[in-house]
């Protein structure tokens, strides 16, 4: 006969491997982060070093142009910063599905151990109920023995 801790095995197994899974996605969406937030800070240097170049010079077509340019760069780093945002809310909703699983796999971890302890104590007491049995179906040792 299976004790209900062994009965739930297959059940902790399975929360073990969603929490590991959870655990995977979580990573690899904290790399997505940070690769979007890389990109956004090297188009703001970018920007910035550009926008510092020396325009002195220049015709009006170019300085018109270089405006055109920075522009451009201040788009992308719109939607940039509106990825770093989308890939952070994301990340926001990956880490709760890891924190559920995660909860989730230490709930059964919990329930059982309480069974096997459950299990342990009534093993003790069987046996302590055994020994005790033997002692009262022992013989006293008879006189001159």
């Amino acid at each position: 006969m299976s004790s209900r801790a062994d009965r739930l095995q297959p059940a902790v197994d399975q929360a073990h491997k969603r929490r590991d899974e959870a655990m995977q996605k979580l990573a690899e969406q904290q790399q997505r982060v940070a690769r979007a937030e890389h990109q956004l800070d090297e188009l703001k240097r970018y920007r910035r070093d550009y926008a510092e170049g020396q325009g002195d010079g220049m015709s009006v077509s170019a300085l018109l142009n270089r405006q055109q340019f920075i522009e451009r760069i201040d788009r992308a780093i719109e939607q940039q910063q509106l990825d770093v945002q989308r890939q952070q809310r994301q990340l926001d909703q990956v880490r709760g599905h890891w924190r559920d699983a995660h909860a989730r796999e230490q709930a059964l971890d919990s329930v059982v151990s309480n069974y096997r302890e459950l299990e342990r104590k009534a093993e003790d007491r069987r046996e302590q109920s055994d020994v005790d049995e033997r002692m009262q179906h022992r013989r006293p040792p008879g006189p001159g023995r």
